[in-house]
């Protein structure tokens, strides 16, 4: 069973920055997409982050020009660096990635803990 391994979590201060990485337990062929999704308590999981095999990429509107994704489809592994980090950031993250015919798998979360 592949597993998706996140890495990079912790604390910051309001303004700061982290850096998460996502990789896979073994190797996952054709990745359409792979995925960076969060979940603050009390609230559903949202998409943070995705980038296309195509290498377009979308951002949800909060963390427009703060975050970047970034991945390395050759090695299956996704990238995202958080910049002016705030409060409002709080939340688990979880890597996700779909193949071209729709199997998804997801990570087991990395908390993300932004002090003001």
């Amino acid at each position: 069973q592949v597993r998706l391994v996140e890495s990079g979590g912790g604390l910051a201060q309001a303004g700061g920055s982290l850096r998460l990485s996502c990789a896979p337990s073994e190797t996952v062929f054709a990745i359409a997409a792979m995925d960076w999704y969060r979940q603050a308590p009390g609230q559903e999981r949202e998409l943070v982050a995705r980038i296309a095999s195509t290498g377009i990429t979308n951002y949800v509107d909060s963390v427009k020009g703060r975050f970047t994704i970034s991945g390395d489809f050759g090695k299956r592994e996704v990238y995202l660096q958080m910049n002016d980090l705030r409060p409002g950031d709080t939340a688990v993250y979880y890597c996700h990635y779909r193949q071209h015919w729709g199997t998804e798998y997801w990570g087991q979360g990395t908390q993300v803990t932004v002090s003001s």
